[in-house]
């Protein structure tokens, strides 16, 4: 199974994944409107990966079979002052 990934023009670290280059016809209107003009970042064959850098290859290859995309979102970022209470013990 080939893969298109493409990166949001308009949001860091949000990445695309479509089954054929520049095959947008299963991905929401709101979506496409929301992430930007994409961006070719690259083609990959998931049928010859074990994993991917930031996202679940399994959880990947079933949206892309079930509707036709995948949208790969960055974590949120992390609050550095639960990570001070936490190592400082206050809770």
């Amino acid at each position: 199974m080939f893969c298109v990934i493409y990166r949001s023009a308009l949001r860091d670290q949000t990445y695309l994944y479509v089954e054929k280059k520049d095959d947008f016809s299963r991905v929401p209107e709101a979506l496409l409107k929301s992430f930007g003009k994409p961006q070719l970042s690259m083609v990959l064959n998931l049928g010859k990966r074990e994993k991917l850098a930031g996202a679940d290859i399994k959880k990947v290859q079933q949206a892309l079979l079930d509707q036709g995309y995948y949208l790969q979102i960055p974590p949120p970022p992390e609050s550095l002052l639960k990570m001070h209470l936490e190592n400082s013990g206050q809770d």
